[in-house]
């Protein structure tokens, strides 16, 4: 049994786009309609944001205690269609009963869905476990895409690299309002305008009927970043589609012994690196990142 998890929704969910797209350089004018859908998975009902008008050319997987709506600013200033998904467990998507929201399990759950709403897609992006989660698709289901992007991981993560993610993570349960949410937020990414974390913690966050402010993920969850995940690097060595990594280069979660691994076990590697980017590429340098993804798929 599979648990929804979608009470308390944002009153105006698409409210902050303008906002996005001048941060970006683009004409709130020129953003491209976004939906939101849902899709059957054997995990529940996956969530997912559906950019533009015709099929989507790329897929957006987002990481752990993250949401859909964290690739915003990404996808605006790419300007091509696109969907991103709420990975289980996360943001719209229903929790899985097991807590199981590894790589394999998410990829088993994510594939009907990509296959329903993206099934010309060429590109699949994903970071941090969303991208962890993207290779386990690529490598697992041939001509799944036609390319990989992955956006500050390998399977060289440790929880040493992931300290200063886990230690936002690992805060409290709920808080008092979304003020408090935010200004712990701040307190851990001083590097990010205050209009761009607030638009994460609204996006992020649920109220619970008794009040308090709840995040929107599974915080019970089968992993955390001290699991091994170095079996995945057979699936880099099975990949027979061009890979990109994108690194930024104030995270230590990739670090250039990850870097000469994945050039070692990875046919055809393309590596960018973000100057001032933390872990979260998206939300440090939406416009870095989509211009690398475009080059890299020449869109």
């Amino acid at each position: 049994m599979n648990v929804p998890h979608d009470e308390g929704a944002d009153p105006d969910e698409f409210g902050f786009l303008a906002d996005n797209a001048r941060e970006v350089g683009v004409a709130p004018g020129a953003v491209a309609p976004v939906r939101r859908v849902a899709v059957d998975s054997e995990a529940g009902a996956v969530s997912a944001l559906v950019w533009g008008f015709g099929p989507p050319e790329v897929v957006f997987l987002h990481g752990g205690a993250q949401n859909a709506h964290t690739w915003d600013s990404t996808i605006i200033s790419l300007g091509h269609d696109a969907v991103a998904f709420d990975l289980p467990g996360h943001g719209h998507s229903h929790w899985r009963a097991d807590h199981d929201y590894l790589p394999d399990a998410n990829a088993r759950s994510l594939l009907g869905p990509l296959r329903a709403l993206a099934p010309t897609a060429g590109t699949l992006v994903g970071m941090s476990l969303g991208g962890l989660t993207a290779l386990r698709m690529v490598a697992s289901t041939p001509g799944l895409v036609e390319r990989l992007v992955l956006v500050d991981i390998t399977p060289g993560v440790t929880r040493e690299k992931a300290k200063a993610i886990t230690d936002f993570t690992s805060g409290p349960e709920s808080f008092a309002s979304v003020d408090e949410v935010l200004e712990r937020t701040i307190a851990f990414h001083p590097g990010r305008s205050v209009a761009s974390l607030t638009r994460g913690v609204v996006h992020n966050t649920r109220t619970r009927p008794d009040g308090r402010v709840v995040w929107r993920w599974d915080s019970i969850r089968s992993h955390d970043a001290g699991h091994d995940f170095s079996p995945l690097w057979a699936d880099v060595a099975a990949l027979t589609v061009p890979t990109l990594l994108v690194r930024g280069l104030a995270s230590a979660v990739v670090d250039d012994d990850d870097v000469a691994r994945m050039r070692a076990s990875c046919a055809d590697l393309t590596v960018v690196d973000v100057p001032d980017a933390g872990h979260s590429v998206q939300g440090d340098d939406p416009v870095a990142l989509a211009g690398a993804i475009s080059d890299f798929a020449r869109l």
